[in-house]
């Protein structure tokens, strides 16, 4: 098993770090030749359990930011009371 990360687990490490990323930010940094598609990879990978989700952050100089969020599952019998004392 090789011990390099690819471009795809370096940018995924990035975005789980709490830190937000621009497609040209992806090329610069870690040398992304599409970014699209490596959101679009990395965003089936995380979602597919239901735990993360990538959202679009706003923007930054007129270019998309990406960032990873925590999405917290519930039982959708809990109230609002219910999930503050699970925090």
């Amino acid at each position: 098993m090789s011990k390099t990360m690819t471009k795809k687990q370096r940018v995924l490490n990035y975005l789980s770090s709490g830190r937000n990323l621009t497609g040209s930010q992806m090329t610069r940094k870690f040398g992304v030749a599409n970014p699209r598609a490596t959101i679009s990879d990395i965003r089936e990978q995380v979602e597919r359990y239901g735990n993360w989700a990538v959202i679009n952050n706003g923007s930054y100089g007129g270019e998309t930011q990406y960032a990873l969020k925590r999405v917290v599952l519930t039982d959708p019998r809990l109230d609002a009371n219910d999930l503050a004392e699970l925090f």
